[in-house]
């Protein structure tokens, strides 16, 4: 991967078998980088994900677009560092965008609230769109992002996209379709 030493020095100097990462700068983006991920990420190679990761935002890559199309999954700790690296990006004004999710994943990513956080997008082209529009952090149909009252507990609530999401306040599971109606389970 002699492709990463090229964008960043030294990018590849660490290694782990359970997690590949290969880096593609986005000359359109300011700061803009593709981060192509395979394999899983679990508390064993969460350390290593965030030390290179780390040395992209350092290089000043602050703009990125995780690929997710080849990770098979993302354990707690693994939520924790994107949480980590998406605070480090701020900080310099950038942004982290999540594309190409497994339907697992993403399911998770739904029911813990991290889709409040993070921009999310169906493929590495349509995240592109997520660097001019800070606004929208979802790219979706025109009817999101839609303000809601949860069904058991009233509290506003703000969804991006449709999809099962959990109140933060009651706990309860609320199901939104394309359309934005609301329902529970």
């Amino acid at each position: 991967m002699d492709e990463n030493n090229a964008v960043v020095p030294g990018f590849d100097d660490d290694k782990d078998e359970s997690l590949s990462i290969k880096i593609s700068p986005v000359p359109a983006v300011s700061g803009g980088c593709v981060v192509e991920l395979t394999g899983f990420i679990d508390t064993y190679n969460s350390s290593f994900f965030q030390r290179q990761i780390t040395k992209l935002i350092c290089a000043d890559y602050v703009n990125l677009i995780f690929d997710c199309s080849n990770l098979s999954a993302i354990a707690s700790t693994g939520f924790g560092v994107l949480t980590n690296l998406l605070k480090m990006v701020h900080v310099s004004n950038g942004e982290i965008v999540l594309s190409t999710l497994q339907p697992a994943i993403m399911e998770t990513i739904e029911l813990l609230g991290f889709s409040h956080f993070f921009k999310i997008a169906k493929d590495p082209d349509s995240a592109l769109k997520c660097f001019g529009n800070a606004s929208s952090a979802v790219v979706s149909d025109n009817v999101f992002p839609k303000m809601l009252n949860c069904p058991s507990c009233q509290k506003s609530l703000r969804a991006q996209h449709a999809g099962r999401f959990r109140c933060m306040n009651c706990k309860t599971i609320i199901v939104i379709s394309p359309e934005g109606n609301i329902s529970t389970e």
